[in-house]
């Protein structure tokens, strides 16, 4: 397996990782007393998609710089981690947007 397949691969967990988090098999009185965990995971998940984006961002300063260590390959696939970490992200803040929209229109 190349260095490359290896880091999707670590990336694709993390993805798994943080969903399980968020969809949980916890019941909603355990959700409730452990939102501390979550909003830590919620952190931890936005910290590595920055991670993610300033590295894809220093690897093309230094490919377009002419930086001889530094191949359009290695870029490429920074940049697409930083994407599909983006996106993941982006589609877990949905999930919880959507979550809580359901909840204010529950009637009481």
């Amino acid at each position: 397996m190349s260095t490359i397949e290896t880091e999707i691969g670590g990336v694709l967990a993390q993805i798994r990782e943080l969903s399980q988090r968020i969809d949980g098999g916890a019941s909603p009185v355990e959700r409730t007393a452990d939102s501390e965990g979550f909003s830590s995971a919620l952190k931890e998940a936005i910290e590595a998609v920055n991670a993610h984006q300033k590295s894809a961002e220093g690897l093309t300063e230094r490919f377009q710089a002419g930086d001889p260590n530094t191949s359009i390959a290695e870029v490429v696939v920074e940049m697409q981690k930083a994407s599909i970490s983006f996106q993941a992200m982006s589609e877990a803040r949905n999930r919880i947007v959507d979550a809580y929209r359901e909840i204010m229109n529950m009637s009481v």
